[in-house]
């Protein structure tokens, strides 16, 4: 037998591996142990596929496993790489040899602003189920693979099957992840050169060459989920006047430029377009962007000092060029779509002047920081009070666009129970008082950054007061300390201003003390410290003041966040600032903060010290609890019926109201703001009032409206389409039919119940303005079902829609499987909850159903399926006997009110193939795209 392998391997040095395939291994490279090179080659010879990943690729260490990788090629065995531009050290000439002489196929991630891929790892799958993985230290390089001291554990799918499965998913997700771009030595050659020279520090990235590709510049992640929220706002709520808030260096102008090259896509004509900044540099950055974006390199014409545009189409214009002489030769509909760079300045006479003037058909407002100075928000000034689209930050630090931070929650002794609260803040003076001249904790912040920082010297530090007073004592604390610090606020003269800020950015300055002065304009990299030296009353100013700090830089590897807290009254909120940071909602919040945030985006740490954990958690808790009798109390004090009006007052969400058994119309009552006596069966239909939450379609929101209005349609005067949202109303009120006979008795039942109807009214009035995922529709033989691609659905609308519940038939309330089959529409329905355990991290059960990419999903079947079953061959033909599979999927079982969480539909998929049986393991082409954010928790490579 072995020689048998020799002659189908030749050339391999060691057919068998020493360590058994069955076995697990720790390969150091010391003296006595074994090579990892030698395993390496010998893993090679009896491989039927082989993937690896590794930061860089080295000639020397292709050289050691030529042998091996020549055999692997004549054998026709798949090798696929992942590798990066990291420091520039990937030699050029390996990965030409892997893809031309080994047949590899090359991926390459060419960011040279910083590189999170650090893994170094091999796969050997075997067809007979004896797969192999090396994971360490060891990127493919001679050192790595012969003599230098590397660690490298060596794992098996006999002895860690659940590893080995996590490991396949990851670098599957990887490999269909659009940062890894197949590389082509003949088309990429001069790209990848460019690259590890920026990388390597010999040319800087605004060195390198850019000209039109003659590809389409496809949104990264991050803007994609932005356009969409903007379409959303244009096109579903009428809004062409908006805002797009975006930290610096996200891509604010691609965004810009990529919608109005959909703009133009939509109207299907020119369209004249005005772009306004304030500086040179950034309208020919900006007119570079666009001509890169539209593959136009003629599109465009400044209008600055003494350039003049020729055509008047296409005008990137400063602020100061748009003289009110200019402007009254301009026709004030003359541009079709404008486009405002740096909109926080927009109360600037000179930018106010150019706003009044035009009329476009899109407003557009490009901005990192929608706050001045004075408080204002540029949104209610000119929006109407909204933001279109603001980047998470946790897709952006997901998506390596921000610098990680460290955030350090520290107790810092004072008690501010007894101050003065009032709209939803404490009283600045009254703060001010316990902070102000307060040594002890002056000392305390001191000490955390004596702590916390390894070089103090270069610390380049924001600090957030109360008040200017606060502000002033802190710097004069500081400088006491022997600190070079400084305060500044709206007092300070502009030259005095200018001047601090240009000594931190040199070092002369080690910290600035402010009152609300950084949340406006502030561009300092550099600044690697945040002192949050009060209490953050929203956060919308919690994460501006974030966002000071998270530029990256080649030279800071972290921000550092010193948030110092007291004790609180119970009407402040902490949970708003940790769920900006971590997109948890509140249960999980409590979950995640007791466990001291085991899952954050990738670098990021926040640490609750001390008696700091147990005062957020008491905060947090007291606010979960709140029951019927606290909230009636509130509403009271409101003396409002409007269910919006009380939660914009209140800044409560409208999930608080319905955890348990509450519903608005219990509140009102308890307030003794309704009168009369409630009807027979309202206070059972209250409790399914949470189940129209999630309604976030126009067309399901307007359906059910109009059957809960007083003179609504009759059942059988409905369209199909019109009748099952109707049963998608009756089932989601009563999942067991009521007791009704027909669904026109339990719509007619509806009129006896005013309070119920005007509650349900409310309810899916205010929850439209809050959907962010644009709903398509379906085609083709599914076109007139009524369900939209991206919206969410409960078990009982998803099952009427489909037609399998009906009166005297399937009953929503009973069942409970994760799949179903429409013999009517010939349609598989998959219901997918992605995090199947809540309670504990099972690896086991994490690897099931997942995205490979935005347009590939891996999911398991039931046990009892596989390929020689009937539903598994409907499954694999589906196509073929003309039906179809729907996939709904949802995060968690329970949602944050501890009701069922619905189903989002990600939309129509195809079968592309499956692995294994019983369970099959199958992988669907989804005929839409992901949602970025659902993607970011779907996905193995960002979960």
């Amino acid at each position: 037998m072995l020689a048998l392998a020799e002659q189908e391997a030749p050339g391999v040095y060691a057919i068998r591996p020493m360590t058994p395939l069955s076995e697990t291994a720790l390969i150091t490279n010391s003296r006595d142990d074994l090579s990892l090179g030698a395993e390496l080659r010998a893993e090679l010879a009896t491989a039927d596929r082989i993937d690896l990943i590794c930061a860089f690729v080295k000639w020397y260490g292709i050289r050691v496993l030529e042998d091996a990788f020549l055999s692997a090629k004549r054998r026709n065995i798949p090798i696929r790489v992942i590798t990066t531009t990291y420091i520039g050290a990937t030699d050029r000439a390996a990965l030409d040899r892997l893809v031309r002489e080994f047949g590899a196929t090359v991926k390459v991630n060419y960011e040279i602003r910083s590189t999170r891929l650090h893994a170094k790892a091999w796969l050997f799958r075997r067809e007979t189920g004896f797969s192999t993985a090396y994971v360490g230290s060891s990127n493919l390089s001679k050192a790595a693979l012969l003599d230098g001291l590397e660690w490298n554990v060596r794992l098996s799918s006999v002895a860690t099957p659940a590893v080995l499965r996590k490991f396949e998913a990851t670098f599957d997700s990887y490999w269909e992840d659009s940062a890894f771009e197949t590389y082509d030595p003949d088309r990429d050659g001069n790209r990848l050169d460019e690259a590890l020279l920026a990388a390597g520090g010999s040319r800087s990235p605004e060195e390198l060459k850019i000209s039109l590709s003659g590809l389409e510049v496809r949104p990264f992640p991050h803007q994609r989920d932005m356009l969409e929220r903007l379409r959303i706002e244009r096109e579903l709520r009428g809004r062409h006047r908006n805002l797009l808030v975006a930290a610096t260096g996200t891509g604010k102008t691609v965004m810009a430029a990529l919608d109005y090259r959909d703009l133009l896509r939509m109207a299907g004509r020119d369209l004249r377009l005005l772009f306004i900044a304030h500086r040179k540099e950034i309208l020919k950055q900006s007119l570079r962007t666009y001509r890169e974006v539209l593959d136009n390199a003629s599109f465009g014409e400044l209008l600055f000092s003494g350039e003049l545009p020729r055509d008047w189409d296409h005008v990137f214009a400063s602020v100061q060029s748009l003289r009110e002489q200019r402007l009254e030769q301009l026709d004030p509909e003359h541009f079709d779509v404008i486009v405002i760079d740096e909109f926080h300045h927009a109360s600037a006479s000179t930018y106010r002047r150019v706003i009044e003037h035009f009329k476009p058909k899109q407003l557009l407002g490009l901005t990192a920081t929608p706050e001045r100075t004075d408080g204002t928000n540029v949104q209610d000034e000119f929006f109407d009070g909204h933001i279109a689209a603001e980047m998470r930050l946790w897709e952006a630090l997901e998506n390596d666009l921000l610098c990680p931070f460290h955030y350090f929650g520290t107790p810092d002794g004072t008690d501010l129970t007894a101050l003065t609260w009032q709209r939803g803040t404490y009283d600045d003076d009254e703060l001010s008082n316990v902070y102000t001249g307060n040594h002890a904790r002056a000392r305390i912040v001191v000490k955390q950054i004596q702590s916390k920082l390894t070089n103090i010297s270069t610390m380049r530090a924001l600090g957030f007061c109360v008040n200017k007073k606060h502000a002033r004592f802190m710097a004069d604390f500081f400088c006491e300390a022997g600190f070079k610090a400084k305060a500044l606020d709206s007092d300070s003269p502009q030259a005095e201003r200018d001047a601090a800020l240009s000594q931190l950015r040199t070092g002369e300055l080690q910290v600035i003390f402010s009152v609300d002065l950084f949340n406006e304009g502030l561009d300092i990299p550099d600044v690697d410290t945040l002192l949050l030296l009060r209490p953050t009353k929203s956060a919308t100013v919690f994460l501006q003041q974030l966002g000071r700090g998270l530029r990256r830089t080649p030279n800071k590897p972290v921000l550092t966040v010193l948030d110092f807290i007291g004790q609180h009254r119970a009407e402040f909120r902490f949970e708003e600032q940790f769920r900006a940071m971590t997109n948890l909602t509140r249960n999980r919040l409590i979950e995640h903060a007791e466990r001291d945030f085991p899952q954050l985006p990738s670098g990021c740490q926040i640490i609750l010290e001390g008696k700091a954990k147990d005062l957020i958690l008491d905060n947090i808790r007291t606010q979960i609890k709140a029951d019927v009798r606290s909230l009636a109390k509130e509403v009271r004090s409101y003396r409002t019926h409007g269910l919006s009006a009380y939660l914009e007052e209140s800044r409560r969400e409208i999930k608080e109201l319905y955890r348990g058994s509450n519903s608005w119309t219990a509140i009102l009552r308890k307030a003794q703001l309704l009168d009369g006596p409630a009807p027979e069966g309202e206070e059972a239909l209250l409790k399914r009032v949470h189940a129209f939450l999630h309604v976030d379609d126009p067309e399901r929101a307007a359906a059910y409206l109009r059957l809960l209005s007083d003179e609504p349609p009759a059942y059988e005067s409905l369209s199909f389409t019109e009748q099952s949202y109707a049963r998608m109303l009756f089932f989601n009120l009563w999942d067991k039919a009521g007791g009704f006979s027909t669904y026109q008795e339990g719509l007619d039942s509806l009129q006896r119940q005013p309070n119920l109807r005007s509650e349900l009214r409310q309810v899916l009035t205010h929850v439209q303005e809050r959907f962010d995922h644009y709903p398509e529709d379906l085609s083709g033989t599914l076109r007139n079902l009524p369900l939209k691609v991206h919206s969410s659905y409960n078990r009982s609308e998803i099952l009427a829609a489909l037609g399998i519940a009906r009166i005297g038939g399937q009953m929503p309330g009973s069942f409970s499987q994760g799949v179903t089959y429409s013999d009517e529409l010939n349609t598989d329905a998959c219901l997918i909850t992605f995090n199947k355990d809540e309670k504990d991290f099972s690896p086991t059960v994490r690897y099931r159903d997942y995205a490979l990419s935005s347009t590939e999903f891996h999911w398991e079947t039931q046990n009892i399926v596989s390929e020689n079953t009937p539903t598994g061959r409907r499954y694999m033909e589906h196509e073929q006997q003309g039906g179809h599979v729907l996939l709904f999927m949802r995060h968690y079982k329970d949602s944050d009110i501890g009701k069922s969480e619905p189903w989002m539909l990600l939309g129509p998929a195809t079968y592309q193939g499956h692995k294994g049986s019983k369970p099959m393991a199958i992988t669907w082409k989804l005929h839409h795209p992901l949602p970025v954010d659902v993607f970011t928790y779907a996905s193995i490579a960002m979960a």
